[in-house]
């Protein structure tokens, strides 16, 4: 008997519980890192005289990058309460998908929320979130449902984007001391923490998803692979171009073809 036939019996779960257990779980972590954001302005503000500008950036900065971290991981640990056909992947993408046209419409100035624009761009202009947050919901939502909880590709994606990307930046402010020679806007420290943050995430998640029964193969062989994703993953992360267009994007178009590739 697999483990998923314990927690959730396929014969008695509805796709409409899942959904009420999923989402509102999913809704509250944004709404709490929304609300942080609201409930910080005054208080840097406040301090502004006292504190660094510098600092400030940094604050603010861990903040989106925990948003960041969390969203996509949080979300993908929830998908064994969905059923494991495409019906199930369908619902389980509106959770985040929905977030695809919410950035659109913060993005275009059609309805204003502060506190989601806050946390989630690095200098509080709404027309961020149509580069990076916008890319980041409709590359875990594609990876929902083109390759679901049965593929170690969707792991791949979310892996090197949500804790790989995430963490390579908090590292890179705090430890990283030597810029890469090829690109003065990363650093060394940023490269190596999101390649190990990608591959340890990776590889957690396949036990996961193994434990439930709908990964097949979760050996050795294939925390190889989860290796060779993430450090190409953080190479490309590194590179001028996924300054210049969006490491959302790049990382997780890395992965996704790379990872098509090996499994």
């Amino acid at each position: 008997m697999k483990m998923c036939d314990l927690i959730v019996p396929s014969n008695s779960w509805n796709l409409d519980t899942s959904l009420r257990l999923n989402k509102p779980l999913c809704f509250r972590k944004t709404r709490f890192y929304q609300m942080s954001a609201r409930q910080e302005s005054p208080a840097l503000s406040r301090s502004r005289d006292s504190v660094s500008g510098e600092r400030l950036a940094s604050a603010a900065s861990s903040t989106r990058k925990l948003v960041h971290i969390n969203i996509g991981l949080v979300f993908t640990l929830c998908w064994p309460l969905f059923s494991s056909g495409l019906q199930g992947a369908l619902f389980a993408s509106l959770i985040i998908g929905v977030n695809i046209i919410r950035m659109l419409l913060l993005g275009l100035g059609v309805y204003q929320d502060e506190g989601t624009i806050k946390s989630m761009s690095r200098h509080g202009d709404r027309r961020e979130l149509l580069k990076g947050p916008l890319y980041y919901a409709i590359a875990v939502t594609l990876a929902c449902i083109f390759y679901w909880k049965t593929s170690p590709i969707a792991i791949a994606v979310v892996c090197n984007l949500c804790a790989g990307d995430g963490v390579a930046d908090i590292v890179g402010r705090r430890l990283g001391t030597k810029k890469l020679p090829y690109n003065r806007n990363k650093t060394i420290a940023g490269s190596i923490g999101m390649a190990i943050a990608g591959f340890l995430a990776s590889v957690a998640y396949m036990y996961y998803f193994a434990s439930f029964g709908y990964i097949e193969s979760s050996g050795w062989d294939m925390i190889l692979r989860f290796f060779i994703i993430s450090i190409a993953s953080a190479l490309v992360e590194s590179l001028p171009i996924s300054t210049a267009i969006d490491d959302n994007l790049t990382v997780s178009l890395t992965s996704a073809l790379l990872g098509t590739l090996l499994f």
